[in-house]
């Protein structure tokens, strides 16, 4: 059932920050893309990765972030996925770490994408219903 290679849904053209930036530039990013999770790479390659909820639950304002670099508080210890593991390879690990984002590197542990809970329930949606079911909502409503 999820056994599509994880580059079929994968977000290839990623967000990303380096470790020296700061921490007010992850919080402009989450404002103004309205996603929740920056890799963090150098030279391509994964070194981290900083969430919304890391910004939130230290509880600064917006200004401290400003001199705090993400390096400080990025998690280094990440679960990765290659792109031609499974779908649902990538719905155990989310599920089994109640983590909402894996990120997807080639055997350079070079970033090449990222695959979220949002890809995977909407991958799961397409296969259920495959047509548009704008049709149906008006009646339901």
């Amino acid at each position: 059932m999820m056994n599509e290679a994880l580059h079929t849904i994968m977000t290839a053209n990623v967000v990303t920050l380096k470790p020296n930036n700061t921490l007010g530039d992850a919080r402009e990013i989450f404002m103004t893309k309205r996603i929740h999770h920056l890799p963090i790479v150098e030279d391509k390659k994964l070194v981290g990765l900083v969430t919304s909820w890391d910004i939130f639950k230290l509880g600064l304002s917006a200004v401290a972030y400003q001199d705090m670099r993400v390096s400080e508080v990025m998690t280094t210890h990440l679960a990765t996925l290659e792109p031609d593991q499974h779908i649902g390879a990538a719905a155990e690990v989310l599920m089994e770490h109640l983590f909402h984002a894996v990120p997807i590197v080639n055997d350079k542990h070079e970033l090449v994408g990222i695959v979220t809970t949002y890809d995977i329930l909407n991958y799961e949606y397409k296969k259920e219903y495959p047509d548009k079911l704008d049709k149906f909502i008006p009646e339901n409503m």
